[in-house]
């Protein structure tokens, strides 16, 4: 195999598949990155056997053929060479050289036939839909992090929904915790060849990755299909394995009564929890929230370090709630949030709180109350 191509085009398609390979597996291969040269193009392949990525990209390709090249050495390599172009070529038993003018590399590769098969998906049902909104919707729902020792499928996944609701069609994502949730959704319109399917659960860790490649075209396809879902654009396709188990009911969790609205500014609201939780500890986690008389007051405990206290004013005419929350739960929220004035939906200390933008509805978080 031998070819040449873009030093940008190989440095940005490399720096996609760094987080898929550089996840450890048990093969070693894994890795690597399949290349295979054929015609007026190169094919890129990933995977981590959860995740899999394969994309198609021109290249003056001189003699057809693949080799596996590891995939941190050669992002290295391509990003530190000088000029425009990359010539990379398999010299002899699975040895490879990287040149370009006056520099050259032999690496050593791994055979082509060794490499995991990424699995083809045949017949599946696509949504088109915007890129951007599905990568926000990524973004939105894996802030909440499963701890690195979680097995739950539900708590290391996120349940993916396409389901129709008061006449609207809706891709949904919801996350947990098991102390927080979110819900975001993106409205589909009738052209978008949408079809209602059953909830699945796909991995955190294989939609970070997919995040990071959702970031050039306008549109992208969306399926699922086999036990896999699939992100499909131009010249890219992303397959990540779901997970088995099933995902908690949550519809009655995220009902709310407008009455317990209360309206706030997100950017002082989060500077004012930014503070109070600089006194924070893994032992001494939360801080006191007390409404009344239309000002919110908290305070923040911590036997080792010290206490602090900070009020503002709000539009609060109801009976005095006193509630703890941690306050990290919410600074997550108010940073994924893009209105600039905010809703905290809070009944009492025993219910959920809720959170949402005055005006941007497609994102709904739920924080469960500690105790005080």
């Amino acid at each position: 195999m031998k070819f040449k191509i873009a030093k940008k085009d190989i440095s940005t398609i490399l720096g996609r598949v760094q987080g898929i390979t550089g996840r450890k597996s048990n093969l070693a291969i894994t890795a690597n990155v399949l290349i295979k040269g054929e015609g007026d193009g190169i094919s890129f392949v990933a995977t981590d056997l959860e995740t899999g990525f394969e994309g198609h990209y021109p290249a003056d390709v001189e003699r057809d053929g693949a080799i596996t090249i590891n995939a941190k050495k050669l992002f290295e390599i391509v990003q530190n060479f000088p000029g425009d172009e990359v010539h990379i070529e398999e010299i002899e038993r699975q040895w490879i050289e990287i040149k370009n003018n006056n520099i050259v590399f032999h690496i050593v590769g791994m055979s082509p036939d060794d490499f995991p098969d990424v699995p083809k998906v045949d017949e599946v049902v696509f949504t088109r839909v915007a890129t951007g909104s599905v990568r926000e919707m990524i973004e939105k729902t894996i802030m909440i992090q499963a701890p690195s020792d979680e097995k739950r499928a539900h708590i290391t996944g996120v349940c993916f929904e396409r389901i129709q609701k008061n006449g609207t069609n809706l891709m949904r994502m919801v996350s947990t915790d098991g102390r927080r949730l979110c819900k975001v959704d993106i409205e589909i319109d009738q052209e978008s060849n949408f079809v209602p399917g059953e909830s699945v659960i796909v991995p955190k860790k294989g939609l970070m990755e997919a995040a990071k490649i959702l970031d050039k075209e306008e549109f992208v396809e969306v399926g699922v299909k086999d036990n896999y879902l699939i992100f499909k654009m131009e010249k890219e396709t992303v397959i990540i394995g779901l997970l088995e188990g099933d995902f908690p009911e949550y519809e009655q969790v995220i009902e709310k009564d407008d009455a317990y609205d209360i309206e706030m500014d997100r950017k002082l609201f989060a500077m004012m929890l930014k503070r109070m939780s600089i006194l924070s500890s893994d032992n001494y986690n939360s801080v006191i929230f007390n409404f009344a008389d239309n000002r919110l007051e908290v305070t923040a405990t911590n036997p080792d370090l010290g206490e602090s206290k900070e009020d503002m004013a709000i539009a609060f005419a109801r009976d005095e709630v006193e509630v703890a929350f941690n306050p990290k739960y919410l600074i997550d929220t108010l940073n994924v949030i893009n209105d600039e004035r905010i809703l905290v939906n809070l009944r009492d200390n025993h219910h959920p709180c809720l959170v949402e933008g005055v005006d941007e509805k497609r994102f709904l978080s739920i924080i469960m109350p500690m105790k005080i």
